[in-house]
Formats: structure tokens, C-alpha cells, sequence
């Protein structure tokens, strides 16, 4: 059966970031290496600059490269083998699927901010006081601001101390947020949230772990109820 064109892109999109992911697992690039630059890793790989940018950026997610502003993209070496099975099985998802993907942030999520806020530091305290604040800053100047969203929720992470949780959060909510942003945002939706995440950060500074998961559970509310209103469509994501 011919693809069409949507399913030629995503297939072309997946092999970009498998080849990409494929230079550093085989040892062609090791950590503290310089990927090439976007123009000739397209060259390389024989693809558009956007899908290497793309691709880039999602490996970034994965801990597996850091983009160095003026630098370019370094390998980091972290986590990639323990990545790679979860990766390969995160290739496609169907509608059918989403609202369990969702409902696995809002598990992940919950125990996230729970241990956030019997183990956040003072430093980690500033670090999400900032990302609350870049995010209330961003939002009138660069509406949805989904990464400035994306930032906050990994800072809770990183205050709790546990790298395997933080890596699986960091795995599946930037596809989650991308999509929700398509979907359904508003800019009472970017107000809602920023007050949502106010209301978060409030209980882990005053370490009340049950009340911050229970803010948790109404912020993600809105996309956990979204990812049920759409199951009859098909939702395809790509890492």
C-alpha cells in the first residue's frame, strides 16, 4: 500500500532522529564531542536543516545532547542506553494511546512534586522562583511560551533529586505540551496555568508534599480531559 504524504514526513522525521541517535550509540561521536553543524549533518544524513533541528532538539530533551548557545550540539552521554528501549517503544503513538501517555505524566508527575517538596534546597526553591517568573514574562511576549512551561515542571523535577524520574518526565511531556498547544490554549489558558503553577510552587517551598500533588492533579486536569475528548482521532508523535 502507497503512504501518503503525512506518513512519508513522519517516516522521514523518525529515521532523522535514529540516525542522528545511531552517530552517537555507535561510538562515532562520545561524550564532550561537537555534533557537526546542522548544515552538514543535512548534507550527511540527506535531509531538510528544519528535521536536523527538530531532531536535535529532541535528543536534547533526552539528555542525550546540550545545545551550547554559539557552540552547537554536544554529546552529553548521558543516560543513552538506558534511553534507547524507551525511545524505540515511543515512536508512534495512537489516539488510543495518548490518554494513556497522559495519564502517565499525571502518575510521574504527582510523585515528582511530591518528593519535590520534602527534598527541595533553597537553591532549588530559586531555580523554580526563576522558571515562574520567565514563564509569567514569556507569556506576554511570546504566547504559549510552552517551553518556558516545560522548564518549570523540570525544575520540580530536578529538586527532587531522583535522575531516572526526571528523565522519564523529560521523555514524554515536551510531545504532550506541543500537541495540547495545537489543540487548545488561550490566553486565559497561559493565566490559568501560571497561577496553577503559583499554587505549586507555594506547597514545595512549605515541603506540603500531599497538597502539591494535589495541585498537580488539578493543573493537568485540563489535557488529562482533553486526551479523552480526542481518542477518536489519530495523534501521532514524534521523537
Amino acid at each position: 500500500m502507497v503512504k501518503d504524504l503525512n506518513e512519508l514526513i513522519i517516516d522521514s522525521a523518525q529515521s532523522t532522529i535514529q540516525q542522528i541517535k545511531g552517530l552517537i550509540t555507535s561510538g562515532q561521536f562520545n561524550a564532550g564531542d561537537r555534533l557537526p553543524s546542522e548544515r552538514k549533518l543535512a548534507i550527511r544524513l540527506g535531509v531538510g536543516r528544519a528535521q536536523i533541528r527538530d531532531a536535535i532538539s529532541k535528543l536534547e530533551f533526552y539528555g542525550m545532547l546540550k545545545i551550547i548557545p554559539q557552540s552547537g550540539s554536544v554529546v552529553t552521554g548521558d543516560g543513552i542506553n538506558a534511553f534507547n528501549g524507551i525511545v524505540n517503544n515511543m515512536i508512534n503513538f495512537e489516539a488510543r494511546e495518548f490518554s494513556d501517555l497522559v495519564e502517565t505524566r499525571l502518575l510521574l508527575e504527582t510523585q515528582a512534586v511530591k518528593i519535590a517538596a520534602m527534598r527541595r534546597t533553597t537553591e532549588d526553591i530559586i531555580n523554580m522562583n526563576n522558571a515562574l517568573n520567565v514563564y509569567e514574562q514569556k507569556i506576554k511576549v511570546d504566547f504559549p511560551a510552552m517551553d518556558a512551561d516545560l522548564f518549570f515542571h523540570l525544575q520540580i523535577a530536578e529538586a527532587g533529586k531522583n535522575a531516572v524520574l526526571k528523565s522519564l518526565i523529560k521523555i514524554i511531556i515536551p510531545d504532550i505540551l506541543k500537541k495540547y498547544t495545537k489543540l487548545k490554549f488561550s490566553e486565559e489558558g497561559a493565566q490559568k496555568t501560571l497561577e496553577e503553577h503559583k499554587i505549586i510552587l507555594e506547597h514545595i517551598v512549605n515541603q506540603q508534599p500531599e497538597l502539591a500533588a494535589a495541585a498537580m492533579v488539578t493543573h493537568l486536569g485540563d489535557v488529562m480531559a482533553l486526551s479523552k475528548s480526542i481518542n477518536k482521532d489519530k495523534l501521532t508523535f514524534l521523537i
